[in-house]
């Protein structure tokens, strides 16, 4: 069973950057699409970005186009979200887990949480 650890989040003022890392166990990581979400408090959990299993292609919520860059590194079984730019509205937990049509997740890590202080 694949493992989602993510990390990096913290408290951080508006305009500054983060870089969360999601590592996977397990070695089908790199057969996936993955993807970034994030649940803000009382709220659903809504999409952040995506990465093509080769990396090749990514997409991103219109909310993050342009401060948030997802990337993966397949050797490591690890993902990315660099975030720049922050908002306080960028303010939730942050959660890694496949992203693809017809695919069953792996079980919702615990995910990484991010503060964005005005």
């Amino acid at each position: 069973q694949v493992q989602l650890v993510e990390s990096g989040g913290g408290l951080v003022q508006a305009g500054g950057s983060l870089r969360l890392s999601c590592a996977a166990s397990g070695r089908t990581f790199s057969s996936y699409t993955m993807g970034w979400f994030r649940q803000i408090s009382g709220k659903e959990r809504e999409f952040v970005a995506a990465i093509s299993s080769s990396g090749t292609s990514t997409w991103y919520a219109e909310s993050v186009e342009g401060r948030f860059t997802i990337s993966r590194d397949n050797a490591k079984n690890t993902m990315y979200l660099q975030m720049n730019s922050l908002k306080p509205e960028d303010t939730a937990v942050y959660y890694c887990n496949i992203d693809q049509t017809g695919t069953i997740r792996f079980p919702w890590g615990q995910g990484t949480r991010v503060t964005v202080s005005s």
